[in-house]
């Protein structure tokens, strides 16, 4: 896609701190893919099972490893982790309008917040009692923040967000729209007749540099509070149960589910669609296949899947029926050792 902004490729790559190699005054004005990129765009190589794409490639410049710069004759910036230097080339092309400061007059801002010179408060947002708002904070039209939340600087609310009472937000955190963050975690009691609610009294604390996906819903603690450490990115739609504790810098793809009470460790992934169930704890550095279900705790760091393979429905439908019987198979299995043994 082309931006407003434009950029001489010698500039990307101080910006960057990346080698040049090619014509330095090359003019690129947006980014694109291997595959779509057009001339005055910058794209990039991550992975060699693209490699292939570089000979059709037409964008003005591509930023790959050393390695590959024999099969791409055009201008280039050289990185140890293209896809990395692609994230921070993608910061220089954004074109998100910051909000001017102040507070637009339909806005209810309880009497007691201290509203910084620098934070925006957005149409139709409601900032009940005792709010406290950091510098620069950004808080989008028709967002909701409960009493006593507190919002760390620089952190901003897309829009119709709703913070419910106590949630706290480190710096720079974003949270993007109809994401609901410390609403009442899910804790009944049954008395043999009916469920009795169990009130969430904790609440849910976010560290520095997390950014929580639209739709997503982290629920407040039951007693102690529900903690997302810092660095942590959280994609669209997920569910965090009360009480989970996210470790830092772990990312969680969309549509994951966490059971309450659940402890996940630093740098993890969980792909999209996983389930973890409440009470486990998966240890640092842990990855997790896409539609996985996490059903026990997790020792060691390491690469886990379940489920079944994806195969043509017939295939799977006979194997479905192979699965009904490991039981039988096992048993007769059993049986024939111990004749072998005796033998």
């Amino acid at each position: 896609m082309t931006q407003k902004k434009s950029y001489r490729l010698s500039e990307l790559a101080s910006h960057l701190g990346l080698k040049l190699v090619g014509d330095e005054s090359c003019e690129i004005s947006g980014l694109g893919t291997l595959a779509n990129a057009e001339k005055g765009q910058l794209s990039f190589l991550s992975s060699p099972s693209y490699v292939d794409q570089l000979s059709g490639c037409r964008a003005s410049a591509v930023i790959l490893s050393e390695k590959f710069i024999s099969r791409w004759d055009g201008n280039a910036l050289l990185s140890e982790s293209p896809y990395v230097a692609f994230a921070h080339a993608s910061k220089l092309f954004v074109e998100t309008k910051v909000p001017a400061p102040g507070v637009h007059p339909s806005a209810v801002v309880a009497d007691d917040v201290n509203v910084p010179e620098s934070a925006s408060i957005g149409p139709n947002a409601v900032v009940e009692s005792g709010v406290q708002l950091g510098e620069r904070v950004v808080v989008a039209s028709s967002c909701h923040i409960g009493a006593n939340a507190v919002l760390g600087d620089g952190s901003v609310l897309k829009p119709n967000v709703t913070l419910y009472h106590g949630v706290r937000l480190g710096r720079n955190v974003v949270i993007h729209s109809g994401a609901v963050i410390g609403a009442d975690g899910f804790g009944y009691a049954f008395d043999g007749e009916r469920s009795i609610k169990i009130h969430q009294l904790g609440a849910v604390l976010i560290g520095d540099d997390v950014e929580i996906g639209a739709g997503t819903t982290i629920d407040r603690g039951a007693i102690d509070d529900t903690v997302i450490e810092q660095g942590v990115k959280i994609d669209n739609q997920v569910q965090i149960g009360h009480n989970c504790r996210i470790g830092e810098h772990t990312v969680i793809c969309g549509c994951t589910a966490i059971a309450g009470s659940a402890v996940i460790g630093k740098y993890c992934v969980l792909g999209g669609a996983t389930g973890v169930v409440g009470h486990i704890e998966i240890a640092d550095g842990v990855q997790v296949s896409a539609m996985s279900l996490v059903d026990r705790t997790i020792k060691e760091a390491g690469v886990y899947s379940s489920g079944t393979g994806f195969m043509k429905t017939a295939q799977w439908k006979r194997s479905t029926i192979r699965f009904r019987e490991l039981d039988s198979i096992a048993r007769r299995l059993k049986e024939l050792e111990k004749k072998t043994d005796t033998e």
